[in-house]
């Protein structure tokens, strides 16, 4: 948890008594949680003391130990021994959780650990995105920040619903992207006039999830529909330009419905291998300092995992 507003300096562990589950909540030991940019964000500070200290933490994987009456998922009633992914799971920084059973899905056999706990947060971000830009079958559809965790899974389900993907990122994602089914284009000067080149008939969308103003002019220059523009982070320059403002931002749609939804198909599609998680790499749980330093760079390439 997070002791003080500031740096990766103030996080520390505390021992807390979990109680038995309630109805419909289960206790899980958790085997990796996933870290996410808005895990650094929450203390960064300056913020109210009263609100100190954080527990921090959205997402992780674990096998269920005990259950509470009625305890379900979409697969049915949950018992000792499951193994579950948790999305929306406030203070996953944890060895051990106390959840509703709304937070469950059931992790396919075939995803490793650090995988699973990184699946949904960003994968449903990523359908969420898709959605509401309506991204389909023969569109052409730009990825701004295409090499960051939402951004890999952006690119595979724009593809999955067959679509042209174009994939802005640094050079050292290119061969990364290309396996994904993307056609990568490098970000900078002159970017306009690149994309026009893969795509002289245009491009029918566009996402953003890096939140540069770069991202936002080539957008609004390549797509007509403005409804057709999505943004996840650009939330002050999106409203006045009147795209999607999608996510936790000002003014935005959370769209806690649709990416709740999305769920069982994200883990169906990992779990066939259809939809690839690439990992950054992975820390033990007591380096979560570590953990956040390189997230907060923001050039991290797929997710991070902490294994308690």
């Amino acid at each position: 948890m997070a002791t003080a507003f500031g740096g990766p300096e103030s996080l520390a562990f505390e021992d807390l008594d979990l109680p038995a589950p309630g109805p419909r909540e289960v206790r899980l030991a958790v085997r990796a949680i996933g870290v996410n940019p808005y895990d650094v964000k929450m203390y960064a500070g300056p913020g109210d003391p009263a609100r100190l200290p954080l527990r921090l933490g959205s997402e992780a994987a674990g096998v269920v130990t005990a259950v509470g009456e009625g305890a379900a998922d979409d697969r049915g009633p949950l018992a000792v021994g499951d193994e579950v992914i948790a999305f929306r799971a406030p203070g996953a920084y944890a060895t051990d959780l106390l959840l509703a059973d709304t937070a469950l899905t059931r992790k396919p056999a075939s995803l490793a650990w650090p995988e699973a706990a990184v699946l949904l947060l960003s994968g449903a971000t990523a359908v969420h995105t898709l959605t509401r830009t309506a991204v389909g079958e023969g569109d052409t559809v730009l990825v701004h920040g295409a090499s960051g965790g939402v951004g890999l899974y952006a690119v595979q389900l724009a593809a999955l619903r067959g679509a042209r993907v174009i994939a802005t990122a640094g050079a050292g994602s290119h061969d990364l992207l290309r396996g994904l089914g993307a056609e990568p284009v490098t970000y900078g000067d002159g970017l306009l006039e690149r994309i026009r080149d893969l795509a002289p008939d245009g491009v029918d969308a566009a996402v953003d999830l890096i939140g540069t103003d770069e991202a936002m002019d080539v957008s609004l220059a390549l797509v007509a529909d403005r409804e057709r523009i999505a943004t996840i982070v650009n939330f002050g320059r999106g409203a006045i330009e009147g795209v999607a403002l999608l996510g936790g931002g000002p003014g935005a749609d959370p769209g806690n419905a649709l990416r709740d939804a999305a769920r069982p198909e994200l883990a169906r599609l990992a779990g066939e291998g259809r939809l690839r998680v690439v990992m950054s790499t992975t820390y033990p749980l007591d380096e979560v300092a570590q953990a956040h330093r390189q997230i907060a760079t923001g050039h991290t390439t797929g997710k991070i995992a902490l294994v308690p």
